[in-house]
This record gives structure tokens, sequence and C-alpha cells, in this order.
């Protein structure tokens, strides 16, 4: 039993986008962007989410910091309710119980460029929260943002400039210096890298891994560079179609994945030698994606399994705790993985 202080609770969150409506205004068709979805982040830790594009990484991470109404299921930050699906019994009471301060959780988005606007100085970029919650005055909000800025790796004399003058990794760094300006306690990492070159992707995970010793940070990183999530997660969440495939510590995900979509995933990785690349074997997945419109019952990964049964294709299955800190979504992850 992990005896760590949970600071984000999240219990089957569900948020769906309207797709059609019929000419009466009924709802016909739902994209199930996020399904269900379940896990708690430690304090100090950091939490990798992956999956292949479209899965709902995003989409969860984004619902998290508020920018999305969630559905259903409900999100906890330190032991308070901090949202609650619309859909939920009981909401009208509830709501009045919700405390949310947009200070907790923060945001690093993928693109550093759409998400810097491009009208205002770096200074008035990191100031704006400070400003809008009345944290600091005049002089001292000046302040904080040139020692934000030298954190981060840049100079004071940059928080003159706009966000077009600056390259990439410069601009991810405004975003990670808007980040920290509120002191939160957990900030979500959407692919911060992704949109890097690949020689300035070290610099900013080294930097990440610094700040967060230094300032006690925690963590949930998405992307989809599964190498990259194993060097800086203590624990990884894979996620397929919108819903939790398997949860589990990092190194023993990557030793041994217990979920066929982990296993097909963690198989299309290169080896750094040319030779064990060759040797190695690649589960190719068959089958057709299943659309999450509409969703039918079953295991959603079952039109690609190639362990599946007729069972999966009619019956949900649900996280499971098959090992010591491992949870996986399987109906027979025991007889596939021969699990006593």
């Amino acid at each position: 039993m992990n005896d760590q202080k949970v600071l984000l609770d999240v219990r089957n969150l569900k948020k769906h986008f309207v797709v059609k409506k019929s000419l009466f205004g009924k709802v016909t068709k739902k994209l199930h962007a996020v399904d269900d979805v379940s896990f708690q982040i430690y304090e100090g830790e950091t939490f990798g989410l992956v999956g292949e594009s479209g899965c709902g990484k995003t989409t969860t991470g984004r619902t998290i910091v508020g920018l999305y109404p969630i559905t259903g299921g409900e999100i906890r930050f330190d032991g308070k309710l901090i949202a609650l699906g619309a859909e939920e019994q009981g909401y009208e009471d509830l709501k009045r119980s919700i405390e949310r301060d947009p200070r907790d959780i923060q945001m690093i988005f993928q693109d550093p460029y759409s998400s810097l606007n491009p009208r205002m100085t770096v200074l008035e970029i990191i100031a704006e929260g400070i400003k809008t919650h009345k944290l600091l005055k005049d002089d001292a909000i000046s302040q904080r943002v040139y020692d934000l800025l030298e954190t981060v790796g840049l100079k004071r004399e940059h928080a003159s400039r706009y966000p077009h003058e600056f390259s990439g990794g410069q601009r991810q760094r405004i975003g990670i210096a808007r980040a920290l300006a509120m002191n939160s306690k957990l900030i979500i990492c959407d692919e911060p890298i992704s949109a890097l070159d690949v020689s300035i992707q070290a610099q900013v995970v080294n930097m990440l891994e610094d700040l967060q010793q230094t300032f006690g940070l925690t963590y949930l990183f998405i992307a989809h560079d599964l190498s990259m999530v194993k060097h800086i997660s203590q624990r990884i969440g894979v996620m397929y179609l919108g819903k939790l495939m398997e949860v589990a510590p990092s190194d023993p995900l990557y030793e041994q994945p217990l979920h066929p979509y982990t296993k097909s995933l963690l198989s299309s990785i290169p080896l750094p030698d040319p030779e064990a690349n060759k040797k190695s074997k690649r589960m190719i997945l068959q089958g057709e994606v299943t659309s999450p419109i509409n969703p039918k019952p079953g295991c959603q990964f079952a039109s690609r399994c190639p362990f599946a049964k007729d069972f999966c294709r009619t019956n949900d299955p649900h996280l499971e705790e098959v090992l010591p800190g491992r949870f996986v979504s399987c109906h027979f992850v025991r007889e596939i993985n021969n699990l006593e």
C-alpha cells in the first residue's frame, strides 16, 4: 500500500462531445473522448500518460485543468472536490461544495507558439495570472517575472520582447515560466517537447526535472514518446480510445507489459543497437479501430486484440489490480501472461 499523499484523485472521469443533434435538439451522436478513467497522482511524483494520437490523453489533461467541463465522474485535488460531472445525481447540491482554485493546477501546452498571445510581451504573458488573482503589486510583479525568466534559463531583458522573437525552445521556456508564476502544486505537461527539435528536447526535460526538485512540483506528463515517458515518470497510465488499459510503475511496465495494447506499443520502440533492433519481435496489430462515437458495449480494443474472445466483444473490462501496484483492464490478462 502506497503511503504517499494523494494530490490528484480522478474517479470515473468522462468527457463526451456532442457530434450530432436531431431536428428537435436531441443528441443522437456523442464522441466518447474520455470514458470512465480513474487514476491517482501522488504528491511529488511524475505520472506519465501515453497512447496513440486521438486516445484522449490531451482531453484528459484539459478536463482536469478546467478547460473542458466534465461529463461524468469527479476530480479531487488535495482532498477537495474541484469538479463534478453535470450528469451526476445530486449535482445541484454537491456543486456548492466545489472548491476550485485555478492557481493549484496549471498547464504547459504542446505548441509553445499558439499558446502565447502574440500581442503581449513576455512580461505581460507571465504576469497575467499574478495580476488576475492579485498575488503581487506593481514592481513586485515585474521582479517575480524576472526571477522566473532566470529560473527557466532566460534573461530579464527578454521580458520586453514578443513571442515571435524567440525560438521554439525559448517559447516553451516562457510557457513553463507562466505555469510556475502562481506557485501551482500540479503542472499538466501536454506533450511539452513534441514540437521541439530533438537537440532541445533533452534540455527542456532536464529543466522540468530540476524544477520539480527545487519547487516540489507534481507532474502529469502527457506524451507519445515512450522512451521519454519512461525516463521522466515514476508511474505510467496507458490509454486507448478514451479508456485506461494499464497503470503500473515505470520499470515493471517496460520490462513486462501485461495488456496486449501495451505490449504492442512497447514493441514498436526502436532499439539503439541495429542488430538487436533487427532481431526484436514487433507485435503488429490487425483489424479496424473501433469508432469512439456512440461506442458499443465491450472492450474497445477487442477489434485489434490477437487474444480477444466473444466475451470481450460484449462485456466491458475494468481496471483491476492483478499484481501489486499493477492495474490492467483486460478480462483474460492472467491467462495471457500466465499469472496465478
